[in-house]
């Protein structure tokens, strides 16, 4: 298990460096004067240089990067161009609210994908299966915004049970909090159902078809005692990898959502930063984004070999 467990923190490790070098040369592609951004267009050429040179702007890329990704690993993501102001103190709440919105959707979603998908295998070929095959499918081809504005219309304009936007009073308590957010979360449900209920559907039918299944028939169990102690543990173990996978895009999908919704999330955080040019912050919430999804990716990992020993055996061969 420590082998195993080296092994999938080695590999994230070397994914982040990766994505880390990405962010920040692409960052330095993007056209822009750093100087000229935090002075203004009518600001002194002198001025400008000087103010390059402060911030290090002048130097080899190659040493950019290094004092950057030094300073990010001590937990300084350095200064927003926008803002004047250091970036942590924007990205952590931001993060917060992301994580929010996500948990809502995640459980929300898994819920319902597991449960669509377990109730389709069982109803193999039949109506049943047809609807939660199909509905899922039709729902994931939907945009984002598409389904938000739906929603919006739906459940806050015509009907009125949900606000119409994702920021709460100041002062809210955990429930308003939730039903503040139930409808920014139901794109991001719209989007997974159909992929978590399909997996869960070919988990489900495989295992219903293998022959441990008919053994336990066999024996004389009840059928509703086959279904929870033989089937479903091995027919989810596919489903666990693609969940956890699910977690990582919840916090790195939401720009759509939190900017429709008007949510102080990631996802605005980096649209307002890729539009105003903030490089600083930019590179600071996709590194974040990365992160968390490699955290959830290596908890699903730890999780599956954890239920499944086969997967983890075989890697430490």
């Amino acid at each position: 298990m420590a082998r195993f467990l080296f092994r999938r923190i080695a590999l994230s490790l070397v994914t982040l460096f990766i994505l880390s070098l990405l962010v920040f040369f692409l960052g330095q592609v993007l056209p822009g004067n750093v100087g000229l951004m935090i002075l203004g267009p009518f600001a002194d050429r002198q001025a400008i240089d000087e103010l390059n040179h402060l911030l290090g702007a002048d130097r080899p890329l190659l040493v950019q990067y290094g004092t950057w990704i030094w300073h990010f690993i001590q937990g300084d993501m350095g200064q927003s161009y926008i803002y004047r102001a250091p970036v942590v103190d924007f990205v952590i709440p931001a993060l917060g609210h992301s994580l929010k919105l996500a948990a809502v959707a995640f459980f929300i979603v898994v819920v319902l994908g597991i449960v669509g998908g377990v109730v389709a295998a069982l109803n193999k070929n039949r109506t049943v299966d047809r609807i939660v095959s199909i509905g899922g499918l039709s729902a994931a081809a939907m945009p984002e915004f598409v389904s938000g504005i739906v929603g919006i219309l739906i459940f806050g304009v015509w009907l009125r049970w949900l606000p119409i936007s994702a920021a709460w009073p100041d002062g809210a308590g955990p429930l308003t909090q939730l039903y503040y957010l139930i409808l920014p979360a139901m794109p991001l449900v719209f989007v997974l159902f159909g992929y978590i209920a399909r997996m869960a559907r070919a988990g489900m039918i495989e295992a219903l078809d293998s022959d441990y299944t008919r053994t336990a028939v066999l024996k004389g169990l009840r059928w509703r005692q086959v279904i929870w102690r033989h089937v479903l543990r091995n027919a989810l173990l596919p489903t666990i990898t693609v969940v956890a996978s699910q977690a990582g895009y919840l916090i790195g999908g939401l720009l759509v959502v939190e900017t429709l919704f008007r949510y102080q999330g990631l996802g605005s955080l980096i649209y307002n930063a890729a539009s105003r040019k903030d490089f600083p912050m930019l590179q600071a919430c996709v590194l974040i984004v990365g992160m968390t999804y490699a955290v959830a990716t290596l908890a699903a990992d730890l999780l599956y070999s954890r239920l499944n020993p086969r997967i983890r055996m075989g890697s430490s061969q």
